[in-house]
């Protein structure tokens, strides 16, 4: 009988949680609430978001400065920046960044095993919308 009633409820909140009660947002409303929650925030802006480091050897590393500008509104502050996997390490300004602001990440990646096709991802964490901004190393490394 508990299993019929949560059912039950599973199922009514699923239903209602879809409606939309007549009410509809236009394309501009939704653009305005984006842009006001945008509002005084930082913001992040590379001057290239992928690096291309071409064709390198097994056991060779590739370094790589991504300079970044602040085009927010409030200092950029990076909480933390990411990795897909340990070959990669990224190195971030601890410092606030200021409005108009420049800055670099400098990533390394070390290509010993890593023989193939590389698409190396570092995610960066900050107080920007959204919060979270991606920059690529990319290339091949032979034998």
């Amino acid at each position: 009988m508990k299993k019929c009633f949560l059912v039950l409820g599973v199922a009514i909140f699923l239903f209602t949680g879809c409606s939309n009660n007549g009410s509809t947002k236009s394309d501009t409303n939704s653009a305005d609430t984006t842009s006001a929650s945008t509002k005084g925030a930082a913001a992040i802006t590379f001057k290239e978001g992928t690096y291309d480091f071409g064709k390198i050897k097994d056991g060779e590393k590739v370094s790589h400065d991504f300079v970044f500008e602040n085009t927010g509104e409030a200092p950029l502050i990076i909480l933390n920046a990411t990795a897909t996997c340990g070959c990669t390490v990224p190195e971030w300004p601890k410092e606030p960044i200021a409005v108009g602001g420049t800055a670099k990440i400098t990533v390394v990646f070390d290509s010993a095993g890593k023989v193939g096709l590389q698409d190396k991802v570092v995610t960066i964490l900050a107080n920007t919308v959204p919060n979270t901004t991606q920059i690529h190393l990319i290339g091949e490394v032979t034998q």
